[in-house]
């Protein structure tokens, strides 16, 4: 577990870096169906350009991307789970693709019923990884 996680969240700090990187693990489904599913009908998303996007527009890119085959090499590192109210959650990481692009990652998660939806992603491009604590282990 992350060391800036609540010892409280163990159980959910698990369920969601399962799911993390989002819309990038085929195992939680591939089809315009699943992806509405992982969605709450009111999510948005910012992309690392800073643009923002809806839920139909990241489905419709997604549908997109996954109707061919579609392989990504990439890793995740100091991922944090923090409680914002009962029963919703923020999940924060270092995405590393491809070696080289490196962004911070935001997801908001509430739990329904049984389930998880996304509430709200956001990705940010790091201009200096070199500086970025959970991909080098320091702080610059």
């Amino acid at each position: 577990m992350s060391y800036d996680t609540d010892a409280k969240l163990t159980e959910v700090f698990e369920e969601l870096s399962r799911r993390e990187p989002i819309f990038h693990r085929s195992e939680f489904g591939t089809t315009r169906r699943d992806f509405e599913n992982m969605t709450d009908p009111a999510f948005r998303e910012v992309g690392a350009s800073g643009r923002c996007y809806s839920r139909q527009q990241i489905i419709d890119i997604l549908v997109e991307r996954y109707s061919k085959p579609y392989e990504e090499n990439w890793s995740i590192d100091g991922v944090r789970c923090t409680e914002l109210a009962p029963d919703t959650y923020l999940l924060t990481y270092t995405l590393v693709q491809a070696g080289t692009r490196v962004t911070r990652r935001a997801t908001v998660w509430r739990r329904v019923q049984d389930d998880w939806k996304i509430l709200y992603h956001q990705g940010t491009i790091v201009e200096k990884p070199e500086e970025c604590v959970g991909v080098t282990g320091r702080a610059g």
